[in-house]
């Protein structure tokens, strides 16, 4: 992010934390109204409803029409400027290692929570409600997917309503946009100084989209109110009731990992727990109501870099692959709880081989979830490879919304988390870093 300069007066707005706490609240009281007004006579959604979700919607489209330039742009830049660096391969190793460290500690609570709280055992949901999900995840179509389909990672989609009538929208492979960013960079430092021009281009294009995305994170304060108050308008809290124990084990997961794994990793390697969480936590706020790992990107790798101290050089690297591979709610505590929960609502039992499976999937297959809202395609892969039945996942699907809010922020969370503690471990980490809170100036 654009290096903000200080402000020769005090601002008289509240800062941008406390802003975002405010509209944690109004989202959730408009939301609460919302849907106590209900739909109107013909069926749609009343005013309210309609508006908060304009508003969640266009904020977090603004962030995602920045993210694949600003990944591209920012990946290729910071290979080229870890090559400045004498540790490099060893800050990339590094970054992956403890990707994969923390991503089995997060599985292995999910199992023995899914062991101990037996929320499969417990569910007060029909059998008869079990659907298999229209989309599932593969392997082939994973390994299908690191391939890019062409030089910007978009693709197509069309979806049909009910009366028929076809709406086609264009999207962009988050990893796919990285893969192809990760072969330039790397071309780039083989080329040597020829590549210096066209470097030189890179960087100027990142600059003006941090600028612009400076100007979209100041909106997150009115998006956070959309988002939420979009999710308890459409969703409420009713659902949770004959899922209570699956929910409770999947949000109990993700508060050990989030409070409790993750500050003791902080305090094992002499990092303060208080200045991690005053750092990241606009963009945790933003990932739980966003449902968007990437989406939030943008606002993890600002302050990662500003307010956790991780070089610029490093962060602009290790948050987007975070973002694409780094999944310690949607991909480890959650596809290890829900196929527990599975395997005992059909009373399939499992042995420890699958348990072993289990823990591969999560640690290896996390990317598989890359770019998505949910969880789903890696749910659907953690079942088909132990053979569960994937109408289970459909018993879910009712909940995944007020469940993805939780995963997402763990997620968001683990992206900041590694490169602050692998900065540390190289002596890169800048201790000075005032983590309070976001600049409320913008650079002009």
């Amino acid at each position: 992010m654009v290096d903000q300069p200080a402000s020769p007066t005090r601002s008289r707005w509240p800062s941008f934390g406390v802003q975002v706490l405010v509209a944690l609240v109004i989202g959730l009281a408009l939301g609460f109204v919302a849907r106590a007004i209900g739909p109107g006579a013909d069926g749609e959604a009343n005013a309210l409803a309609v508006t908060l979700d304009l508003v969640g919607s266009t904020f977090v489209q603004l962030l995602k029409v920045l993210v694949g330039p600003l990944v591209f742009t920012a990946i290729v830049a910071s290979l080229a400027n870890l090559r400045e660096l004498e540790n490099a391969a060893r800050l990339v190793w590094q970054t992956l290692l403890w990707f994969a460290l923390t991503a089995l500690i997060a599985v292995v609570i999910g199992i023995v929570l899914g062991l101990v709280l037996e929320p499969g055992a417990h569910a007060g949901i029909a059998r008869e409600a079990a659907t298999a999900p229209r989309s599932v995840g593969t392997w082939l179509d994973f390994l299908k997917g690191l391939i890019p389909g062409n030089a910007l990672g978009l693709y197509a989609s069309t979806k049909i309503a009910e009366g028929g009538a076809a709406t086609t929208s264009l999207g962009f492979n988050v990893l796919q946009v990285l893969v192809l960013a990760i072969a330039v960079g790397v071309a780039t430092l083989k080329v040597g100084a020829a590549a210096d021009p066209f470097l030189a281009v890179v960087r100027s294009a990142l600059a003006v989209l941090r600028k612009l995305l400076w100007w979209v994170i100041r909106l997150t304060p009115l998006g956070t109110i959309g988002l939420l108050g979009t999710a308890v308008a459409e969703y409420g809290w009713d659902t949770l009731g004959q899922l209570g124990r699956f929910a409770f084990a999947v949000y109990l997961g993700l508060g050990l990992v989030l409070f409790v794994v993750y500050p003791l990793l902080l305090l094992s390697q002499g990092l303060s727990p208080r200045r991690f969480f005053a750092g990241a936590w606009p963009a945790i706020q933003l990932a739980f109501v966003s449902r968007s790992s990437i989406g939030t990107l943008p606002v993890t790798e600002a302050v990662t870099e500003e307010k956790l101290g991780v070089p610029r050089a490093y962060a602009a690297f290790a948050v987007p692959l975070g973002a694409t591979t780094k999944m310690d709610g949607c991909a480890a505590i959650y596809p290890a709880v829900s196929a527990l929960f599975i395997a005992q609502f059909y009373g399939l039992p499992l042995h420890a081989a699958d348990y072993a499976l289990i823990v591969f999937v999560s640690v290896i297959g996390s990317a598989a979830t890359a770019g998505l809202t949910g969880a789903v395609v890696m749910l659907t892969l953690t079942l088909s490879t132990l053979g569960l039945p994937l109408e289970g996942a459909g018993l879910l699907l009712a909940i995944d919304p007020i469940l993805d809010m939780g995963r997402t922020a763990v997620n968001v969370a683990g992206q900041a988390l590694v490169p602050m503690i692998v900065a540390k471990r190289q002596g890169l980490l800048d201790s000075e870093a005032p983590a309070a809170d976001l600049v409320a100036t913008p650079a002009e």
